[in-house]
């Protein structure tokens, strides 16, 4: 019998995400093959603790990370290894286990962001998902618009604004906006994602009330023009160097715009899939989520969210989502499994590319020793 992978999976988190997170993680340890991979839970806590949790603790049965009693444990990239070691005094440095490959089932800042694909990277690790680069260009959503715009890809309106200049004067901010845009328009956090600190505004009220609840979330927001009259869809993406795109959905948000409660809360939201477009339109969308994914640089997987103009069927792109959620119902796997490929093949699939990534990366370290 071939020797289990040993996966570390990774959940929880610093961000507002976290318990979004737990839900993701515990959909993909349940369907994860025990014959083939023996798994490693580490759960990051909001403070950014990490804790070390055997099969036996059900430790994905919490809605967060933080009110469970679990061993204190970290990667041990001093070394460049991917060893987890246990930090608790009685047992000081002890191996918790040596893992193959991880999987950050992280969404936000600080797991989505390119930092903690850092830290794997120093720690000489295969993990699933996109590299440092392209997740923290995709996080940070004003970044991700200059890739965007210099790869072609049409754009609702924007401005960015950074918390500083609001506090020096947030009247001037407000008459900018109106000055460029029409009500209404949405305020977005820059580096947020499941849709968290976004609002939509009708009014000069809503657009103050707004601008203080986005900057909550972060120091850099954007405002963007709303896509009126435009169908909200979703591709998926798969691979490295010929990445696949998945069938296209559509999101019906049950309420005005599709936000963290319709997301994940009240039920409300369905989605179509295929959506209802003529074929050649999402042929084009599949083709510009392609091309989004090759302009952040991406591996692994993503999720490409668009609007598509419901009369002259004009491809506006909203954002990369390179960690989306990870549930079986989550649109990501829903668009695979429409797709043809069931969740727990495409979970064997990110951990055979994340393999092979890392041996690309190995190769080349090398040639260069």
């Amino acid at each position: 019998m071939p020797k289990k992978l040993n996966i570390g999976v990774v959940f929880g988190g610093r961000s507002a995400e976290h318990e979004v997170s737990l839900m993701s993680a515990k959909s993909i340890v349940a369907a994860m093959d025990k014959e083939k991979y023996q798994v490693h839970l580490i759960g990051i806590t909001h403070q950014g603790k990490w804790l070390y949790a055997d099969s036996s603790q059900n430790a994905l049965e919490y809605k967060t990370v933080d009110e469970q009693n679990l061993t204190s444990t970290s990667i041990d990239y001093a070394n460049a290894s991917g060893t987890l070691i246990n930090n608790t005094t009685a047992d000081k440095n002890a191996v918790l286990a040596n893992l193959d490959v991880i999987f950050p089932v992280l969404h936000g800042p600080y797991g989505e962001d390119g930092t903690i694909q850092g830290l794997f990277e120093l720690s000489n690790l295969a993990y699933v998902g996109c590299g440092v680069a392209s997740s923290a260009i995709a996080m940070d959503k004003a970044l991700a618009k200059q890739a965007f715009k210099a790869a072609g890809l049409l754009q609702m309106d924007y401005l960015i604004f950074k918390y500083a200049t609001f506090c020096a004067d947030a009247n001037a901010v407000i008459e900018q906006i109106e000055t460029q845009f029409n009500y209404p328009v949405f305020i977005k956090p820059a580096n947020m994602g499941s849709s968290v600190g976004i609002t939509k505004a009708h009014n000069q009220s809503e657009l103050s009330t707004g601008l203080s609840h986005a900057f909550e979330f972060d120091n850099k927001i954007i405002i963007e023009a709303s896509a009126e009259n435009c169908a909200e869809v979703e591709c998926a993406i798969l691979g490295l160097d010929q990445p696949r795109a998945s069938a296209v959905g559509e999101i019906l948000a049950g309420k005005e715009f599709y936000d963290y409660e319709t997301k994940y809360l009240d039920n409300k939201s369905e989605t179509i899939i295929p959506a209802k477009l003529p074929q050649s339109v999402m042929d084009a969308v599949k083709a510009a989520a392609l091309s989004a994914f090759d302009a952040i640089d991406g591996s692994g997987l993503s999720r490409v969210d668009f609007f598509v103009n419901r009369d002259n069927h004009k491809i506006y792109i909203n954002e990369v989502n390179t960690m989306p959620g990870f549930t079986p119902i989550s649109m990501y796997s829903k668009l695979w499994a429409a797709s043809g490929v069931e969740y727990s093949q495409l979970i064997d699939q990110l951990i055979e590319l994340a393999l092979v990534r890392h041996a690309q990366k190995t190769r080349l370290c090398n040639q260069l020793a």
